[in-house]
């Protein structure tokens, strides 16, 4: 089983769970983010928009905050179009809501929408992409049914827009190409981020918890009887 490291201030909605399982007192309040990022894919520079929720609050009265990327959507086929971004963000948020409710963690239930997105982009077919997520492939699977999944993992170098200020910033991205009734679909999950001018203080804590989502994904893969490539990043890269 994945062992997992419990982060003190918590960095991750794992972190949150765990920490309250262990008695501590935890409040949460939630807000999001969608930043428009540069990103560089085999030496070619695309624009994308990220889709944040910020965490903050106090765990036994000690504050504490972190971001979860939960999409990234574009108007091309590296990504999922922005108006599926939203949709797979949505999916992915209300699971970490359900996970932080059940473990006693009162959180508003808060989703992105379409409001601002629909004012840059039309709405288009992308067939490059599914509007499912890893976990509707693994409930697929757990009915019986033939999942294979090929997973590669990269770095991808980016420049985030904030309001007032740009900063350069490398993403720990999971590419999920899955195989199902002889189609196929790429997920997408980021796992992972550090500024790149703080790389020394954040590059490892940034590839633990990289590893450690995936730890968790590869778990529910064997379990589901999936097949798959297990990778990991490297710590030594």
């Amino acid at each position: 089983m994945n062992e997992l490291i419990i982060h003190t201030p918590p960095i991750s909605v794992v972190d949150l769970v765990l920490l309250k399982e262990k008695g501590a007192q935890i409040t949460v309040r939630n807000s999001f983010e969608i930043n428009e990022v540069q990103f560089t894919h085999e030496k070619h520079p695309f624009q994308a928009f990220l889709f944040f929720c910020r965490f903050t609050g106090t765990v036994d009265g000690k504050e504490y905050l972190f971001r979860k990327c939960y999409s990234r959507g574009c108007p091309h086929n590296l990504c999922p179009h922005v108006l599926q971004a939203v949709m797979i963000a949505n999916r992915y948020l209300q699971r970490d809501y359900q996970a932080l409710e059940k473990a006693g963690i009162e959180v508003e239930r808060k989703l992105f929408t379409l409001e601002n997105m629909l004012l840059r982009f039309r709405e288009q077919k992308d067939e490059f992409v599914s509007t499912l997520i890893i976990e509707d492939y693994i409930n697929i699977a757990r009915e019986g049914n033939d999942i294979t999944i090929d997973i590669s993992l990269e770095y991808l170098p980016a420049v985030e827009n904030f309001a007032n200020y740009k900063e350069k910033r490398m993403f720990l991205a999971g590419n999920f190409r899955v195989t199902y009734l002889e189609e196929s679909h790429i997920c997408q999950r980021c796992l992972a981020c550090y500024a790149m001018n703080r790389e020394k203080e954040e590059k490892q804590m940034a590839l633990d918890l990289a590893n450690s989502r995936l730890g968790l994904i590869y778990e529910d893969f064997d379990e589901a009887r999936i097949r798959y490539n297990k990778q990991f990043f490297d710590k030594a890269a």
